[in-house]
């Protein structure tokens, strides 16, 4: 005979998938922005490959301060030539921010010269983070990833090197 479940049953049950769903969607939603932020990271070493490719050749950045598109004379100057095709977006579906020559002032850096170049993604939030580089302590900008909130923070590189991205931390066994 068959028999149906009680509601006690059905109530513990219900309970049993809430708490699963409590435990998974965070987790699934920082894998996501996890995921999101190092393909940006490897959009941004692609853009600044492609910019310092220009200055080997041309001893000088392509003129860029701040957003540019497929029509700017920056992603002209680039691509297809440094670059297939230049990435304009992070993976937020927000714009990237160059700034070349002497309008790479951003973040604290100081006389910036004509092959001078910083590369920005605004993170999650696309806010602009109050970050000041110093050079005496280059991992400065370096942060941990223990909240949400953190995949707001600024991804930059300036002439190629990271001062602003996730802290990388070695596994050791045990």
């Amino acid at each position: 005979m068959l028999r149906g479940f009680s509601l006690v049953e059905l109530l513990i049950a219900v309970a049993i998938v809430g708490i699963l769903a409590m435990i998974a969607i965070p987790n699934f939603m920082t894998a996501v922005h996890r995921a999101k932020q190092k393909s940006t990271m490897k959009d941004i070493v692609s853009i600044c490959t492609a910019i310092a490719g220009y200055v080997t050749d041309n001893e000088s950045t392509p003129a860029q301060d701040g957003t540019y598109d497929g029509s700017t004379d920056f992603y002209k100057a680039l691509s297809p030539f440094y670059i297939k095709v230049l990435p304009i977006s992070d993976k937020w579906g927000n714009g990237f921010r160059v700034w070349t020559g002497e309008s790479a002032t951003q973040y604290g850096i100081s006389n910036p010269t004509r092959p001078d170049f910083l590369v920005s993604s605004f993170g999650r939030d696309n806010k602009k983070d109050s970050f000041f580089f110093r050079t005496n302590e280059p991992e400065g900008g370096f942060f941990l990833l223990t909240r949400m909130s953190d995949f707001n923070n600024d991804l930059i590189m300036w002439n190629g090197s990271w001062i602003r991205r996730p802290a990388v931390f070695e596994r050791r066994g045990c």
